[in-house]
């Protein structure tokens, strides 16, 4: 892609560029059908509503008279559509890195599009194409504000209180976002001050990220219907047919105080460097793997000494029981094994963090995660031999809820005291066994 305001690019070492090189061609060959897939997507999702309109045609007259505003939703749908293909040619504008192929150009829109499935595109392809458009409403519109205070805040909170403002140069604190998607989280945390860079593999995230931006220039703009593919669970005609604008905040317009990029590529085969990053932010990342301990490895490699790794999300492992892929599923406890293992200190550990994914807010099904939330440190020797940053209180197989912070602030207050005043604790110990010795034999029966 080329150079803009917040550039996104490839990120290039001397090997990677090699590798570059020789995959250009299968790169060409993806990025083409990404493209495709969007412009495709108007006659495809036509397919699904001519099913609905065909069989409301061959039904009874009595049974079309009551279904008479249905059919008029139905037209509805169909605007939507049309109208969400029309914000595609938008976000394709003056960005179609390979002309499509063995298709003519549409004059009254002014870009290409397909009246049949183009070569080598998959109904999943399509799906990725349609999900891009919730997804958009989630980073970039006010609907997406609450799934945005559910999964970002907690990630940007304790980076903050962990790099604080006061104490440290913002701009020098180095932020690795892998698995970026449409840069929201990169953007918020690059706003604050801090040197940030986003990680994204998928071509339907960099194309539509791209868009938001370096190509929208205000506020609000354009407006899509991203629930009008959801035929089932709508209260209300109005719920599938939902208008969203966005951008909610216009990154041209606002640009960040610290610096903001986005690199495209794998994040195991782009991200090699030792001791390159202050923190690393992972959001409903860490299950995109197939094999969850190299993203730790390269997480804890890639982190300075002192350096922090914050996540937030489920264990849905992307990879479990698809067809030719290998994966593993390691549980929560399994993964705190495996991140001691490697080397990380564990800070802070929660369950239980309520998260909602692109969901339709009027829907009649909403899902939610039970997302697990950590904070994890790269341990610096240098400093914990001065003594300026203690080990983790929370061992590796404690699961903390909400709701027993005050038992964990307890506990800790308790160890805090026994290292202060280790011959009252040792003497209050003794008190406490002589009394429930005591105890046990008066239970004792005579």
């Amino acid at each position: 892609m080329d150079c803009a305001a917040f550039p996104m690019h490839p990120k290039m070492d001397e090997q990677l560029a090699r590798t570059f090189a020789a995959n250009e061609e299968e790169e060409e060959r993806h990025i083409q059908k990404v493209q495709n897939a969007f412009l495709y997507y108007g006659p495809y999702a036509c397919q699904r509503l001519k099913r609905s309109v065909d069989y409301l045609n061959s039904l009874s007259a009595e049974d079309q008279i009551m279904l008479a505003k249905y059919r008029g939703h139905l037209e509805c749908v169909r605007t939507c559509i049309d109208r969400n293909q029309a914000v595609i040619r938008e976000i394709l504008r003056e960005r179609v890195l390979y002309p499509p192929e063995e298709t003519g150009e549409n004059p009254s829109a002014g870009r290409w599009e397909f009246d049949e499935p183009p070569p080598n595109v998959r109904h999943g392809d399509m799906d990725q194409a349609q999900s891009t458009l919730k997804l958009i409403a989630r980073d970039w519109s006010t609907d997406g504000a609450l799934e945005r205070e559910q999964s970002y805040k907690p990630i940007i909170d304790s980076i903050v209180e962990y790099y604080k403002p006061g104490d440290y140069e913002l701009k020098e604190i180095k932020i690795l976002v892998p698995g970026a998607g449409l840069g929201r989280l990169t953007y918020e945390l690059a706003c604050l001050g801090y040197s940030c860079e986003g990680n994204e593999f998928s071509y339907f995230m960099l194309i539509a990220s791209n868009f938001v931006l370096n190509l929208c220039d205000y506020e609000n703009k354009y407006v899509l219907y991203p629930w009008v593919h959801q035929y089932v669970n709508n209260l209300r005609r109005e719920d599938q047919v939902t208008a969203v604008r966005f951008p909610d905040v216009c990154p041209l317009k606002n640009p960040p105080k610290g610096h903001f990029e986005i690199a495209a590529g794998d994040f195991l085969e782009v991200y090699k460097t030792p001791n390159a990053y202050n923190c690393v932010a992972t959001c409903f990342f860490i299950d995109c793997a197939n094999n969850v301990i190299d993203f730790i490895r390269t997480i804890y490699k890639i982190l300075v000494p002192g350096g922090i790794w914050v996540n937030l999300g489920p264990l849905l492992y992307h990879y479990s029981d698809v067809s030719g892929q290998n994966s593993i599923e390691p549980t929560f406890e399994d993964l705190c094994i495996i991140m001691e293992s490697v080397g990380f200190v564990i800070e802070k550990s929660r369950t239980g963090i309520r998260t909602k994914y692109a969901q339709n807010p009027s829907s009649m099904k909403q899902s939610e995660y039970q997302s697990l939330f950590w904070v994890c440190r790269k341990p610096d020797p240098f400093e914990e031999q001065r003594g300026k940053r203690k080990a983790s209180r929370e061992p590796h197989d404690l699961i903390v809820r909400e709701d027993s912070e005050e038992e964990v602030e307890q506990q800790q207050q308790q160890q805090e005291r026994a290292e202060k005043h280790p011959e009252q604790e040792q003497q209050q110990l003794k008190l406490q066994a002589t009394s429930n010795d005591e105890t046990e034999m008066e239970a004792q029966p005579t």
